[in-house]
């Protein structure tokens, strides 16, 4: 073997031990303790599909009323926000940031009381220029998705420190 071929196999197992030294993996499924949920809007949500993708793709089955459920959430609302951070010499808009807001809550069916309400909040900043309105316009909804993607996924993580009464078979 010549000497390139050894340093580049050499380099090769250097990178693959510190990636698995460093604990790195792909995110995988989400250990959650609980098989049926059951989702309650106060509002139209759009976080709700996301939310319901995420579920499902975990093994939880969303079911249609609160008696089937081991799990209720309540999505109490969402809400979005955009505020100038910061302007040209001129007074024009140079950067935006982007607020994402939802708020819920859970309950185990047994109980007869909700949890206290939990907010997720999420935030992007991005530069604005007049001239790319429309280029602009549609990074400010992906901004949004991605936000909304993030809020999920960080609900996912709450719903999955929740302890059930019954043992996990999973």
């Amino acid at each position: 073997m010549n000497l390139t071929a050894r340093f580049s196999h050499a380099l090769l197992l250097t990178v693959t031990l510190a990636l698995t030294a460093c604990g790195f993996h792909l995110r995988g499924l989400t250990e959650l303790s609980f098989e049926t949920l059951y989702i309650e809007q106060s509002s139209a949500n759009s976080i709700e599909k996301e939310l319901k993708r995420n579920l499902t793709s975990n093994g939880v089955k969303i079911v249609g009323t609160p008696e089937q459920a081991e799990l209720q959430v309540n999505l109490m609302g969402e809400s979005t926000q955009k505020r100038i951070l910061s302007l040209s010499g001129s007074g024009k808009v140079r950067e935006y940031e982007l607020l994402y807001r939802v708020s819920f809550r859970v309950k185990e069916t047994a109980s007869p009381t909700w949890g206290e309400v939990q907010n997720v909040e999420t935030r992007r900043d991005y530069t604005y220029d007049d001239s790319l309105l429309l280029a602009k316009e549609g990074e400010e909804a992906r901004l949004y998705n991605d936000m909304r993607s993030d809020a999920s996924r960080e609900i996912m993580r709450r719903l999955s420190v929740l302890k059930s009464g019954k043992s996990s078979t999973r």
